[in-house]
């Protein structure tokens, strides 16, 4: 269970992102488009087609 008060910076990713990439793709998005580390316990959120879903990516420090 990850407790909010315990997350660091939270970073939205704005636009329409395709939720059905896994771990590896939305870290690769990160990486190479924005250029952020992933590892350093800082929240992604990514909102697909439909505005009521959003995908998470969030290291914890031992996985994501």
């Amino acid at each position: 269970m990850i407790r909010l008060s315990d997350l660091g910076q939270v970073y939205i990713v704005c636009g329409k992102t395709d939720l059905r990439r896994g771990i590896d793709g939305l870290a690769i998005l990160i990486k190479e488009q924005f250029e952020l580390d992933l590892f350093s316990g800082k929240v992604f959120l990514f909102r697909g087609g439909s505005k009521d879903r959003f995908k998470a990516l969030y290291w914890d420090g031992q996985d994501f």
